[in-house]
């Protein structure tokens, strides 16, 4: 049952529905019978604004914005264990990253941390063929948290110090292939 007050603060978009089916695994969403596993299996639904049993009742409901500013599909870590769940085999977590390429390219992600992290693994990899750790933490803070940069500091220093934290980024081999991959990817919009 929706909430009055998301009704009356939201603008219904009858349309939704069909765009959502039109993305990669969206046409699954016919399949969900509501039954909550895919929430109850969740390990982070417990600070996800709605879980996403509910975010498939909005998407159904018109609920664009309410969908798409959510945190859900930000919190969601691809664990998985909702789609192995499901007894109606929905790739819930394809879903969500469908909803996550919706929302960017909507702009509703003002205020997200896990857009700015998202946004910077993807440029790491993009960059060295894998993830370096001092620089993505560094742009993360600088980008999402630079009033509490130097809270930061003594974790940096300890994991430094234990030489758990390379200062200069390692390239992978024929990064050229790694990048004709991601951009076809990208083409196909499949993440």
């Amino acid at each position: 049952m929706l909430d009055r007050d998301i009704v009356a603060e939201y603008k219904l978009d009858h349309d939704f529905l069909s765009e959502i089916y039109s993305l990669p695994g969206g046409h699954e969403i016919k399949k969900c019978i509501q039954c909550g596993t895919c929430s109850s299996s969740c390990p982070l639904s417990y600070v996800m604004d709605h879980g996403p049993r509910k975010i498939f009742s909005l998407i159904r409901a018109g609920f664009r914005d309410e969908v798409l500013r959510s945190n859900t599909i930000w919190y969601c870590s691809s664990c998985y264990t909702c789609s192995v769940r499901c007894p109606k085999n929905i790739k819930i977590t394809d879903v969500m990253y469908a909803l996550k390429r919706l929302a960017v390219a909507e702009g509703k992600t003002k205020g997200k941390k896990a857009v700015v992290l998202s946004r910077n693994f993807a440029r790491m990899v993009n960059t060295y063929g894998r993830n370096h750790e001092t620089e993505l933490m560094m742009r993360y803070i600088l980008e999402a948290e630079p009033h509490h940069a130097f809270k930061f500091l003594p974790q940096g220093w300890l994991l430094f110090s234990n030489r758990r934290l390379p200062l200069l980024p390692h390239r992978i081999k024929n990064i050229q292939q790694l990048r004709k991959i991601l951009k076809k990817v990208d083409e196909l919009g499949e993440i």
